[in-house]
């Protein structure tokens, strides 16, 4: 019984974790990812919301946390540490200035919350860590951040682009849609303006970049459904 409510306690507090990782999560997703029966999840978000946990039920859709409730900060096992660690060692060989900032600044802050011992072996072990990606440690790109906002909030984006062998520069309103990368450097997917069809970006060819109050209408389909029914595109034009 004893282990029983240990393993439940542990899922409650890994439910209401994914729940403030989400934005939307439905029963049946918890329970592939814990491996119990919805109608378990069901008694669990029961248990969650008599506990004081403001859960919002969104009918046919899933679960949500009320706007504004937080948990207080969660701790990082040593392995999960590792990874992040990991990880930024490869985003440092990234070609896009504004993401290595705003990623080394997020990371400042995970290790912030580390426990000392953690922290310690996490600085040691950044610095037995090498990733021979980007040579020449070399920047081609400042607008990875602001694309990411664009992308997100659905803002209409204008720049000022020159396509590789060309030395002419065209002006254009954009949508974002998606950003992929290619080792260090990255493309952008949107639809543009000027030529009334989606095309592929460099972020290096982007020579300017301004994002407008308007916002655009979303478009109704997936990054697997862009690769799957539309045309491959060229980079631009």
């Amino acid at each position: 019984m004893i282990d029983n409510d240990t393993k439940r306690l542990s899922r409650l507090t890994a439910i209401l974790t994914q729940l403030q990782a989400t934005r939307l999560v439905s029963a049946t997703t918890l329970s592939k990812k814990f491996n119990v029966s919805i109608r378990t999840i069901y008694r669990d978000i029961r248990a969650l919301e008599q506990s004081g946990v403001p859960v919002v039920t969104e009918e046919g859709k899933g679960y949500t946390l009320m706007e504004g409730y937080r948990l207080p900060p969660v701790s990082f096992t040593e392995s999960e540490a590792n990874a992040l660690i990991t990880a930024e060692q490869f985003v440092l060989q990234n070609r896009d200035a504004s993401f290595v900032k705003e990623y080394t600044e997020a990371i400042d802050k995970i290790r912030s919350v580390l426990r000392q011992v953690t922290k310690e072996n996490a600085e040691l072990l950044s610095n037995r860590i090498a990733v021979s990606l980007n040579y020449d440690n070399s920047t081609t790109s400042n607008y990875l951040s602001t694309l990411q906002l664009a992308l997100t909030n659905f803002q209409l984006t204008d720049i000022t682009y020159q396509a590789s062998g060309q030395a002419e520069m065209t002006t254009r309103t954009i949508e974002p849609f998606a950003l992929l990368s290619t080792r260090e450097n990255w493309l952008l997917v949107a639809w543009c303006r000027l030529r009334n069809s989606f095309r592929t970006f460099r972020l290096d060819r982007i020579l300017s970049l301004q994002m407008q109050e308007e916002n655009f209408e979303p478009h109704k389909l997936t990054l697997q459904q862009y690769f799957d029914l539309l045309p491959r595109q060229d980079v631009a034009p």
